[in-house]
């Protein structure tokens, strides 16, 4: 499956996508530090890459997570990855969305296109009717990567996430379908 952007598109990972992805997180293992729970030596290992990504392959299968990279469309380049994550059905039809991209493609649109086609895709695809993200309140890039997609601020979950050895407060936003219809 493939979400196709203008400059980006979003496909879901395979197994042949694990040394991209250990390149991607040796590459910023310093940028990501500063917004990532802390991960020990052996997250930085084909391994543990491709074990991630056959895990997220089985999640996918039985309806519960949705992980995409973030491909360049002019090379096909891995620069990043964004997922639908924690599907709950029934009476609540929602679902978190978490992300990362390679340093040196910030600011340049690729997320805001990423965040777009992700959400389509949830709304339109999987019939959602929430999705929430949570985002550091000094991380003003991707508060605002999110509010131009239409995600609203809602809160501050307190020491919601330990990022990097501390717990840290996270601003939640969201976006609702206003067209859902089971």
């Amino acid at each position: 499956m493939k979400l196709t952007g203008e400059k980006i598109y979003l496909r879901l990972l395979e197994e042949s996508d694990a040394e991209a992805m250990l390149k991607l997180h040796v590459k910023n293992r310093e940028f990501f530090k500063d917004y990532s729970p802390k991960k020990d030596d052996d997250f930085y290992t084909l391994d543990n890459h491709l074990t991630a990504i056959k895990t997220s392959i089985e999640k996918t299968k039985q309806g519960l997570r949705y992980s995409f990279g973030i491909f360049l469309i002019e090379n096909d380049m891995l620069i990043g990855n964004i997922t639908l994550a924690e599907i709950l059905r029934w009476a609540m039809q929602s679902c978190f969305v978490g992300y990362y991209l390679d340093k040196e493609h910030n600011g340049k649109g690729y997320m805001s296109e990423a965040i777009k086609l992700i959400v389509e895709y949830g709304f339109k695809e999987l019939k959602l009717h929430r999705i929430e993200a949570g985002v550091m309140p000094h991380n003003i890039g991707s508060i605002r990567v999110l509010e131009k997609a239409g995600f609203v601020k809602e809160g501050i979950a307190r020491k919601n996430v330990e990022i990097n050895g501390k717990w840290e407060d996270h601003q939640v936003l969201a976006i609702i379908n206003e067209d859902y219809d089971r």
